[in-house]
């Protein structure tokens, strides 16, 4: 499988790309950033691009399946039309390109909660994508959905760092949907989705991330 993966410089995304590459069932990681990663592999191609216009150059990369790990907050977006568009706008973008190429395989990192009548914003951006995903009919879409993403990130988010510490006191006695959900755990899950991909819609709760 030659998969594209967006988002490969996040928490989830870095260890997704880790992943893809140590697997013998790749045969090779498209990753586009916006700067250049540090590692090298033979199997990496990593195109060094403007997000806005990922969607025309993704149209000649000939890819098997997509892992998108795409993903901001609200304070990193600074607008809700800003976080719109990277949690919405460039996935959907992706996946109509790859789709027009005849890809039938894509997993998404979503979110716990989403859902594209939620009245909360964030959840609704989530669920709408996931709506749009499922209109375009791939063979193989899994949308793995996470509560609180447990790992080091490069950027220290204050709110996930307190929950994180909250949770992590609670966990034996919480059920398995409110637990921390390691990022190494949900990354072995999308790439699993897309090197062994099964037929249909699959959803992976927080609770199968634990």
């Amino acid at each position: 499988m030659r998969v594209l993966l967006a988002g490969a410089t996040g928490l989830v995304g870095a260890q997704v790309l880790q992943r893809l590459l140590s697997d013998p069932r790749c045969s090779g990681v498209v990753a586009p950033t916006r700067r250049a990663l540090a590692r090298t592999d033979p199997r990496l191609l990593n195109p060094v691009l403007d997000f806005a216009g990922l969607a025309a150059v993704a149209q000649g990369w000939q890819v098997d399946a997509v892992i998108c790990a795409l993903g901001s907050t609200m304070k990193q977006a600074g607008s809700r039309e800003a976080f719109q568009q990277i949690d919405h706008g460039y996935p959907l973008a992706i996946a109509q390109a790859v789709r027009a190429n005849g890809c039938e395989v894509f997993a998404l990192n979503s979110a716990a909660g989403a859902n594209p009548r939620s009245l909360v914003f964030y959840s609704r951006v989530k669920g709408e994508l996931e709506q749009d995903l499922r209109a375009l009919g791939f063979a193989s879409l899994t949308l793995v959905r996470p509560g609180l993403i447990g790992g080091d990130r490069a950027e220290r988010r204050a709110g996930e760092h307190v929950a994180s510490v909250v949770l992590g006191a609670l966990a034996p006695v919480l059920p398995r949907a409110w637990r921390i959900n390691p990022a190494s755990r949900i990354a072995d899950a999308l790439v699993q989705a897309v090197l062994d991909p099964q037929p249909g819609v699959r959803v992976v709760g927080s609770a199968e991330l634990v």
